[in-house]
């Protein structure tokens, strides 16, 4: 009886062990999931944005005027983009975005094999993102970025873009993100 109990007790400690951490509860198998799990909790602040058609033609407008053709073509490519942002106002708080927020992003785009994207923004004023990017053959599908909130370095930001986009496109969005997110932020 005993060495059954034993038995159960280290197969139970073992489960425990390969459990992957990610925030509380159940963690979140994918981005918009995850999204979901998060959204309405104290302290998060998601913002939705879908772009329409005639969202879309006015972006690539204003992309032309600035004399930008490739990332007046990436802005009309996007169909949309969320933002989740957290700012800790605790020292658990400040443990969520340490331990598990970030640890269950990182599980969900390793397991959705998301591809990670180096970094190439140099204007450390808009913050340092990192980039992981869905592909479907040579177009990409999506676009996440995980980072900071600016002026708040405990904090935890996560970019949901979706369009379909080049490569070209991408690298363009790459470089026009932090900008835009920070605005969107603030």
């Amino acid at each position: 009886m005993k060495s059954r109990l034993l038995s159960l007790f280290v197969l139970l400690a073992l489960l425990a062990a390969s459990c992957r951490t990610g925030g509380p509860g159940r963690p979140a198998k994918t981005v918009a999931a995850f999204f979901n799990k998060y959204q309405n909790r104290p302290g998060f602040r998601t913002t939705d944005w879908s772009a329409g058609l005639t969202t879309r033609l006015l972006l690539g407008r204003l992309g032309k005027l600035g004399g930008d053709n490739d990332i007046s073509q990436a802005l009309t490519a996007v169909r949309g983009v969320k933002v989740l942002t957290f700012t800790p106002t605790s020292v658990k708080s400040e443990k969520l975005v340490a331990e598990g927020l970030l640890k269950e992003v990182d599980g969900l785009l390793s397991n959705e094999r998301y591809t990670p994207l180096p970094v190439t923004s140099t204007d450390d004023s808009a913050g340092k993102l990192r980039y992981s990017a869905r592909q479907q053959g040579d177009r990409v599908q999506e676009l996440v970025a995980t980072g900071n909130v600016q002026g708040a370095p405990d904090s935890f930001m996560l970019v949901d873009v979706s369009g379909d986009f080049t490569k070209e496109q991408l690298n363009q969005l790459t470089k026009f993100l932090p900008t835009a997110v920070n605005q969107i932020t603030k």
